[in-house]
């Protein structure tokens, strides 16, 4: 069954290329305008534009220096916004007529169905596009082996960066199962001192970047956004590579339904609860992973994972110390190892302390990796 999906890609073009990339898109922009001023005066379909267009190249022969699809899209482009105005217009909303585009608000072309190839020269991925050359694209992931390049538009960003946003067309079986493994399982503890703490007893630091900021914060508000220490990209980049790792050494993945609402009306710990970002990462986890799987948050820091005896303990109490088994380990690891008990009673995977026989509801999400059946293997 074919489906379609988008690939994002940093281009770094030359200088030559980059008046090139620049100069196209001066070219699609004076095309549309032309194209708006004829609408002005009635509504016109992508076939009317077309023929304008070939009139066009008849009075300035210049436009054949340019991709002949690249310019038909330009048609397509506009009859996608008279349509989108006429829907507009038919539920009630007051519209207008199609705007002129400003230089600095167009800023993409299209490549469609011809005009474009990726060719590998050396240790270098080179995407050609036809009248501008072989540009250099920083093609991180692969696609498929099945995948077939539809479309590729070019973009230039507000920061003057140039990127490719490619189409394929990918056949993809009817059944698609992949195999989990149990044996491969881990729990997952988010918290605030560690940002996470996982049942084999490794941590991740939390930045905490709004509490490093507080105080520049107050002081001048309109540099906070260009300041590279404290930043949100640096906890970006540990949930993308945290929930990257997990997903590639582990087949399930259990985290404690957190009810982020509720947690943030204590006042003490609501700035640094919002702070950590726990809903994104368990998003990025979410499609990620092959299995998902959240359990109940409930008694996990209190129950001693060895032996189910329960130990109360305050906020700033970091160590789990049972008086019933001698267990002594980190709060958050201790945590992590009851969240990984809960979710594997769920599947019949193991014996868990008396303490621990009954079953809390759990809510199971399944990834974008298990749009079918997924098979489970044992231990």
């Amino acid at each position: 069954m074919p489906k379609l999906r988008n690939y994002k890609f940093r281009l770094y073009p030359t200088g030559q290329q980059q008046y090139k990339l620049q100069n196209n898109l001066a070219v699609c922009k004076w095309l549309y305008n032309k194209f708006v001023e004829q609408t002005q005066k009635s509504f016109l379909s992508r076939n009317d534009m077309n023929y304008i267009l070939t009139e066009l190249k008849q009075s300035e022969p210049w436009l054949y220096n340019y991709h002949s699809k690249m310019l038909q899209m330009v048609s397509t482009q506009l009859e996608s916004a008279e349509k989108s105005l006429t829907e507009l217009s038919k539920k009630g909303h007051k519209t207008g007529q199609l705007r002129f585009a400003r230089y600095n608000e167009f800023r993409t072309f299209t490549y469609n169905q011809s005009g474009y190839k990726l060719e590998i020269h050396g240790d270098k991925t080179l995407l050609y596009l036809s009248k501008i050359g072989h540009v250099e694209i920083r093609k991180h992931r692969e696609f498929p082996d099945n995948a077939n390049i539809k479309q590729v538009i070019v973009t230039k960003s507000k920061t003057g960066k140039w990127f490719a946003c490619i189409t394929v067309d990918i056949e993809e079986p009817l059944i698609n199962i992949p195999k989990i493994s149990f044996a491969k399982a881990v729990g997952i503890d988010v918290g605030i001192k560690s940002f996470t703490y996982d049942s084999d007893g490794y941590s991740t630091s939390n930045p905490l970047n709004l509490k490093k900021m507080l105080k520049p914060l107050a002081r001048v508000q309109r540099k906070v956004s260009r300041r590279k220490k404290g930043s949100n990209n640096r906890l970006k980049a540990i949930q993308h590579k945290l929930s990257a790792q997990y997903a590639k050494n582990y087949d399930v993945v259990f985290v404690e339904k957190l009810e982020k609402l509720n947690m943030v009306k204590n006042h003490r710990l609501a700035r640094s609860i919002m702070d950590s970002s726990w809903g994104t990462f368990l998003q990025k986890l979410e499609y990620k992973c092959k299995l998902l799987v959240e359990v109940s948050a409930k008694n996990t820091t209190i129950d001693c994972s060895r032996c189910g005896n329960k130990v109360p303990k305050s906020l700033d109490t970091r160590i789990h110390k049972c008086n019933k088994c001698n267990l002594v380990l980190d709060r958050d690891h201790n945590a992590s190892i009851n969240i990984l008990q809960k979710g594997l009673k769920i599947f019949n995977h193991n014996k868990l302390p008396q303490g621990l026989r009954k079953v809390t509801p759990v809510k199971i999400i399944r990834s974008m990796k298990q749009e079918k059946t997924t098979q489970f293997v044992g231990w």
